[in-house]
């Protein structure tokens, strides 16, 4: 009997794991291949807009994707360091055959964990409560919660044009039976789809046809942790070029050959990251699209080719690969494909990633039809603490559009739920802002350390960051700059000259001086900050964007105060929305089938208009005056 089992071993399913198992509970992870733990069967590369946030989130909370991505990764860089805090964002390529091994490795090293190599073909439930899986040779393990993690191995069939082969990513196999056990259970079940581009042996590219696109010269780190370094130290280039009209020709002289608009694709594929023959139907006034050449891996002599995704033919495809510039007399090592799967309605989950339908059952990742990495880890992670949460008798863990990317996606998923594989932008964040990269320990790391994910030792070194910062939030505005000192430095950097002495306080707030520049007018000064904490960079960056975004996160945290208002206002769960009156039928509708837990989550679900939310605010009031 285990406390916890995980059915999945891709990032979501090995998130899960390692929570439960820090938790201290006795969990079983089970994989159909326990070689390709976390393996990257798209693209070779962790984090983006958005998504890098995530992986610093699940780091913040005591999850391993970002430690594993500073161990593996070939090249960092942080996208849009121009713009303001609020965007910015890692991307790193990643070595895709360390990366599953070194995830394997630690995996292995957890008290807690026992990894099973087999498939479950079928789900044990009892009075609308799981209680176990059974693997196709009947063998049945009990557990008290079931974390079903299971990517696109549900059902799942690879297709290139009229061709389709029932198996999942990189020739694995495919299972019917969970999909099977889900229906039977109640379950709505949709089919999605995604792809993924072709592979290219790299020493037959002509890469001077297209430009270098390098990573960053400073190394960076996803984990808030010391001592993740990488282990190939080495910075790998990637490659930018274009499609053109003759493959946008080509592709639409033959266009009802490809699986997607032939017709033998059934499911919806993705709309943020979609094939290149979508791409040109749906853009057809652009006569070029951003095409990269990836590497993979040191141990492989291959490169991945972002952007282009498809679902045509192999001859079609040859013809469009060769048109591509430096692809001209390259080897195909492996040409892409679309793949097609299933997946449950999120309308059918709570915010906690248990099921409505089945007691005890948890689901995280592309399960729950979302898209990416980062997306399915940052599920697994709270799937898999709120697994451990529920065994121990506590609340779960739900986090709020103001506190976390990973709560903005979940909402998302559960309040309105998607019939396209989602994908977590920016620009879904109301709060981004305060969402940022630099500050996802501060955000939460003491809701991992009261969970059992994060260790008394981070703990301890979290504290110390915010005694530290806030020391110096109070030390800028007393410590001052003689002029002289600051003139002959922050000319420099194209700053007004001062006329007197100024607080660094006021010079920090100058968008041309950041906290390099602070360092060394300090250092002109013989001034020391006084502060007890191992890397005083990471405690100027927050003194610098707290000073320099003052105003602007004031504001926001404001408007997240007067919205949590909403959120703080609970919806008994004894409702009867019948007894209503004056709501729309839809939204009646809405209400019944998604069952909010308060009224900011009714109010925004999509038919659920603000004359709605106002009659129902009214009803609850006059509940909670009744007693109920």
């Amino acid at each position: 009997m285990f406390d916890i089992i995980v059915v999945g071993g891709g990032h979501a399913g090995c998130e899960a794991a390692i929570a439960t198992s820090k938790m201290g509970l006795k969990t079983m992870l089970i994989s159909g291949n326990l070689d390709m733990l976390g393996s990257m069967p798209c693209n070779p590369s962790i984090g983006g807009p958005a998504k890098g946030v995530v992986v610093r989130e699940i780091d913040a909370l005591g999850g391993y994707m970002g430690k594993n991505a500073d161990l593996c990764q070939i090249q960092t860089k942080m996208l849009n360091r121009s713009k303001g805090p609020a965007v910015w964002a890692l991307r790193f390529q990643e070595d895709k055959l360390l990366y599953p091994r070194e995830m394997h490795k630690y995996l292995s090293s957890l008290e807690n964990l026992e990894l099973k190599e087999g498939y479950v073909t079928d789900l044990i439930e009892e009075n609308k409560t799981i209680k176990g899986v059974i693997f196709e040779d009947k063998e049945e393990i009990l557990a008290k919660c079931v974390i079903l993690t299971t990517g696109t191995y549900l059902d799942s069939r690879i297709l290139r044009g009229h061709w389709t082969s029932q198996e999942g990513p990189d020739g694995q196999r495919t299972t019917k039976g969970i999909s099977e056990a889900l229906r039977r259970f109640g379950f709505t079940i949709q089919r999605l789809k995604t792809g993924t581009p072709p592979r290219i042996k790299a020493s037959t590219i002509d890469f001077s046809k297209a430009s270098i696109e390098n990573g960053d010269e400073k190394v960076w780190h996803y984990s808030f942790d010391k001592g993740y370094d990488s282990l190939l130290n080495v910075n790998i280039p990637c490659h930018l070029t274009y499609t053109n009209l003759d493959i946008h020709k080509l592709i639409l002289d033959n266009l009802d050959e490809s699986s997607m608009y032939g017709g033998v694709i059934k499911g919806v594929g993705p709309r943020y990251c979609p094939s290149i023959e979508t791409k040109i139907v749906r853009f057809k006034d652009k006569d070029r699209h951003q095409i990269f050449y990836e590497p993979e891996s040191l141990e492989l002599d291959q490169t991945y080719i972002g952007g282009f995704s498809t679902s045509m033919p192999v001859d079609v495809q040859d013809k469009m690969i060769r048109l591509l510039p430096g692809l001209e007399n390259c080897e195909v090592v492996r040409y892409s494909y679309a793949i097609e799967y299933d997946a449950i309605d999120p309308l059918e989950l709570w915010p906690s990633l248990e099921t409505k339908v089945i007691k005890n059952l948890f689901t995280a990742g592309q399960i729950n039809g979302t898209s990416g990495y980062e997306e399915a880890a940052g599920q697994g992670i709270i799937a898999g603490i709120n697994a451990g949460l529920k065994i121990k008798g506590k609340d779960p863990l739900i986090l709020s559009r103001d506190e976390a990317y990973i709560g903005v996606m979940i909402d998302d998923l559960v309040t309105k739920g998607t019939d396209e594989p989602y994908r977590l932008l920016t620009s879904r964040a109301e709060y981004r802002l305060l969402l940022r990269h630099d500050n996802a320990d501060l955000r939460l790391r003491e809701y991992g350390y009261n969970a059992g994910t994060i260790s008394e030792q981070q703990h301890n070194r979290l504290t110390k960051k915010k005694e530290a910062i806030e020391k110096l939030l109070v030390d800028f505005k007393s410590i001052k700059i003689k002029k002289e000192i600051a003139n002959s430095i922050i000319v420099k950097y194209n700053s007004t000259e001062l006329n007197e002495s100024m607080s660094l306080y006021n010079l920090i707030k100058r968008p041309e001086i950041n906290y390099d520049v602070i360092k060394e007018l300090l250092e002109a000064s013989n001034v020391v900050l006084d502060i007890d904490f191992d890397d005083i960079d990471e405690i100027l960056e927050q003194v610098e964007i707290n000073f320099k975004y003052e105003g602007y996160i004031l504001k926001a945290k404001e408007q997240a105060r007067r919205m949590n208002n909403f959120e703080n206002m609970q919806i008994p769960s004894e409702i009867n929305y019948d007894d209503v009156d004056n709501i729309a039928l839809e939204a009646r509708e809405k209400l019944k089938k998604i069952k909010p837990l308060n009224i900011g989550q009714a109010s925004r679900i999509s038919g659920v208009n603000p004359a709605d939310i106002s009659v129902l605010v009214v009803y609850i009031e006059k509940m909670n005056r009744k007693g109920h």
